[in-house]
């Protein structure tokens, strides 16, 4: 192919400025769709086409008069159809994700999928429904987000910059006046949404902040007018158009400081659309006759070229061009790429250009080749990477394969070069050209693709449900399963499951057998599109396959299969996920099936008690009720006659553990709780007579107080009837009166009968006491066995030693002499005694 034929459809804008327009597709709908009565709108990155008839234009129609709006691909291929049954459209657009958005005049905000599937509906705000809306414009955000602008009837502004979360934005108002606004168009930028408006002469830039400033601009037109009917902005909000009723169009900086250039269009009347080619253009058109329509695009620095269609078209702006629908084609203007104009242009001397020629001479077998390859060989790396880039910005495959088979031409002939480039570049052009075809009618440029990435261009086929080529293509990019085939799979899956008509144990099957367990896949999100979609078997058949126990478990709660949520919560060993599923089922569920349902999981059960320890005594006690566990049941009266926050309640909580224990045949915890309620009537009888409070104190602490009040009677009476031991009363008689320091009743109560504990302890509690005289007194009376000991403890240490020589007891004066000092009388003394022991012997 010649570079004339390759530049036959180039035209001049300016110095060295190209364009180019060139077909796309042959479309598909020529014999369905006639332009002339129609409103066409395009999602942007060569998006799909939704069409509905003009109502503003009479025409014969066919069936119930209902309006439809139909989608096609990019190649005019129908994809699907809309019956409108609702109130009138003021606009129709599409949404960055390929959602199909429509506005209607009552603030209604109507969603479908690329098939014409209902989605949602919302509603705007309350003030914009009231005053009903009569134009809007749908934007896509520098964040990437879809947004939607609307005029109402009384000419306020609002802004909803994020369709999926509208929060309503009031622009700044109008000065009032009795002129309507003739032109408008969004602005929006990083640092949020504004509107240019014009009202005749007037121009106004509305701000959403929180001053609501409205600045009135003074453009710099030199023409006399009288009002401006159109504008348009550029995707970038860095450039505007303006197009005067005199037939002019202006174009300068969005901010209005800068003129690029002003020019007569010969045409006053409003053309049907004016927007921005890239940011060094404007195309706009007008249907002057029926069947006779004018497209012109004008350069910013003032040319002009024209061009005649035979029907109407609709124009639909890119990043980096123009698409033209018409009747019979889809053709894109866009400026040329500088690379592109660099190795095409007549008499280019860029190594690119040379390299190519020489590859077309190699082709044909001429020696001139290698004189082409001298010219550039000191730039063929240079070469190389022009041809390269270019490939990628055209659609003709025979150009590209011309680029890249120069590219390859010029590799051989330099060293160590990196083909990284080359070969990424073959993988897109191949990817290009894949999702260009008119089966799938997605005319993305290069340059887009660059800018929405590969993920993007992926989501779009899913959305296309072109699963297959998708998941192609995410192989071939090499793209992470993540992001890629996986993802993918998920997106087929959820597919499959809102199918009616497929068996739901062939889809499970299908689908297990696709995914397998592999890593990424998740199909408790495929499960709860199923039972969205009201296929609850099948749902709980995916979630077999399901690796996070928790990702089952609360599906399962939500399809109310109870039993197998639980048994999965405690298959997964997770107490939290067990006492989330008890929580969630004792809420939800009648308190009788509840508990019917908890008994047969015995570790539930388990958790269930343990919580209900802490946190819900009463349902514990509901529990042991309804298992006939009576000693539990005693546990707990017990445990709650022994909250002090409860003291009213002791008695008869200790009265119904008596006769837990007594149904439960258990005689000794029986006896104990029958004392203890025994004893918490006494303490109350003791209470008037001693007037102190001993409720809730034990058998040996209660006598041990009436003790200390000396209320010997009343302790003698408690010792009688709650059987003491002698030996336990005594003891504690003992330490009273000592704490007491009564050392003539402690000598009169030791001579009342023999002591059953001995006279140790009298000893002990002198000693504590620092009271040796009182102790060498009971000290006789000490038992043998111990004496000894005990008159050491008393520092008697002599009458020690002469008791254990009386007892020839050898062991117990060596511990006498131990504790005295060495070489005194005594220690002497005891040496002879133990000689003569020993000699006796």
């Amino acid at each position: 192919m010649s570079a004339a034929m390759i530049t036959a459809d180039w035209f001049l804008l300016g110095r060295d400025l190209y364009f180019r327009k060139f077909e796309v597709y042959a479309m598909g709908w020529h014999q369905d769709i006639n332009m002339d009565q129609v409103i066409a709108e395009a999602a942007s990155y060569g998006g799909p086409i939704a069409v509905r008839r003009d109502e503003t234009k009479i025409i014969k129609v066919r069936g119930t008069g209902h309006q439809v709006i139909e989608i096609f691909s990019g190649s005019g291929k129908k994809i699907s159809s809309i019956k409108w049954t609702r109130k009138p459209i003021v606009k129709m657009g599409w949404s960055l994700d390929e959602k199909f958005v429509c506005v209607q005049d009552d603030s209604q905000v109507i969603i479908h999928d690329l098939f014409g599937n209902f989605m949602h509906a919302f509603t705007l705000s309350q003030e914009t429904q009231d005053a009903k809306i009569i134009d809007a414009k749908i934007f896509i955000s520098p964040q990437n987000v879809t947004g939607i602008a609307v005029m109402t009837a009384n000419y306020k502004l609002f802004v909803f910059n994020n369709i999926l979360e509208p929060k309503k934005r009031q622009l700044s108002e109008l000065p009032r006046s009795n002129i309507r606004p003739t032109a408008w168009a969004v602005i929006s930028e990083e640092c949020g949404t504004e509107v240019l408006i014009a009202r005749e002469k007037e121009l106004f830039r509305l701000k959403q902040d929180e001053y609501h400033t409205t600045t009135m601009l003074q453009p710099d037109i030199a023409h006399v007018y009288t009002s401006i009917i159109e504008m348009a902005v550029s995707i970038n909000a860095r450039h505007v158009a303006l197009f005067t009723d005199a037939g002019y169009i202006w174009l300068g900086s969005s901010n209005l400081r800068s003129k690029y250039c002003e020019i007569d269009t010969n045409s006053v009347r409003r053309p049907k659309q004016l927007v921005w080619c890239g940011t060094e253009a404007v195309v706009a058109f007008w249907e002057k006759e029926p069947k006779e329509t004018t497209l012109i695009v004008l350069g910013r620095h003032g040319e002009m070229v024209t061009y005649p269609y035979d029907g109407s078209i609709a124009l639909i702006p890119e990043i980096d061009g123009v698409r033209v629908l018409s009747a019979f084609q889809h053709e894109l203007i866009q400026k040329v790429p500088d690379v592109v104009q660099k190795i095409f242009r007549i008499n280019s001397t860029e190594p690119g250009s040379f390299l190519l020629e020489a590859s077309k001479q190699f082709q044909k077998r001429s020696h001139r080749a290698d004189e082409y390859i001298c010219l550039v060989k000191n730039a063929l790396t240079k070469a190389v990477a022009q041809c390269i880039e270019a490939a990628g910005y055209e659609f003709d495959t025979d150009v590209q394969k011309m680029l890249i088979r120069a590219a390859q031409f010029g590799k051989c002939f330099v060293e160590s070069i990196d083909s990284e480039d080359y070969v990424r570049m073959c993988r897109l052009l191949r990817v290009l050209n894949s999702v260009r075809d008119r089966r799938i009618g997605i005319p993305i440029t290069f340059t887009e693709l660059f800018y929405s990435g590969h993920k993007f261009l992926l989501d779009r086929l899913v959305t296309r449900r072109q699963y297959y080529l998708a998941i192609c293509i995410a192989k071939y990019l090499k793209m992470p399963d993540k992001d890629g085939s996986s993802r993918i799979l998920v997106h087929w899956a959820k597919y499959k499951v809102s199918q009616p008509q497929l068996d739901e144990e062939s889809v499970a099957r299908e689908i297990a057998n696709k995914f397998g367990y592999a890593s990424g896949i998740s199909y408790s999100d495929i499960a709860t599109t199923a039972a969205n979609c009201g296929r609850k078997q099948l749902a709980i058949k995916l979630l077999d396959h399901e690796s996070k126990a928790s990702e089952q478990v609360q599906l399962l709660l939500k399809l109310d299969e109870n039993k197998p949520a639980l048994l999965k919560a405690i298959e997964s060993g997770d107490t939290d996920l067990v006492y989330m599923v008890i929580l969630r089922l004792r809420d939800n569920m009648p308190l009788a099936d509840f508990k019917m349902t908890i008994r047969n999981f015995p570790v539930a059960l388990s958790l269930y008690i343990k919580y209900c320890r802490q946190h819900n005594p009463q349902a514990l006690n509901e529990i042991f009720i309804q298992e006939d566990d009576f000693n539990s049941q005693a546990q707990g009266f017990i445990l709650e006659s022994l909250d002090e926050k409860k003291t009213h309640t002791q008695d008869a909580s200790l009265t119904s553990a008596v006769e837990a224990y007594k149904k439960a045949r258990n005689d000794v915890s029986f006896s104990i709780c029958e004392e203890a309620l025994r004893l918490l009537k006494y303490q109350r009888s003791l209470k008037d007579k001693i007037n102190e409070d001993l409720v809730g104190k034990s058998v040996h602490d209660t006598c041990t107080r009436l003790l200390e009040l000396k209320d010997i009677k009343e302790a003698e009476r408690m010792r009688s009837n709650f059987k003491i031991p002698d030996r336990r009363y005594w003891w504690l008689r003992i330490k009273c009166l000592a704490d007491a320091h009564d050392w003539i009743e402690l000598e009169k109560f030791s001579k009342s009968k023999k002591s059953p504990i001995g006279y140790a302890h009298f000893v002990d509690v002198c000693l504590e006491k620092n009271n040796i005289s009182e102790a060498v007194k009971y000290l006789p009376r000490v038992s043998e066995d111990i004496i000894v000991k005990y008159y050491v403890k008393a520092n008697k240490l002599e009458e020690a030693a002469q008791i254990a020589y009386e007892q020839r007891d050898i062991q117990g004066l060596l511990y006498v002499q131990s504790k005295s000092a060495a070489q005194s009388s005594l220690s002497e003394k005891i040496n002879a005694q133990i000689s003569l022991l020993g000699a006796r012997k």
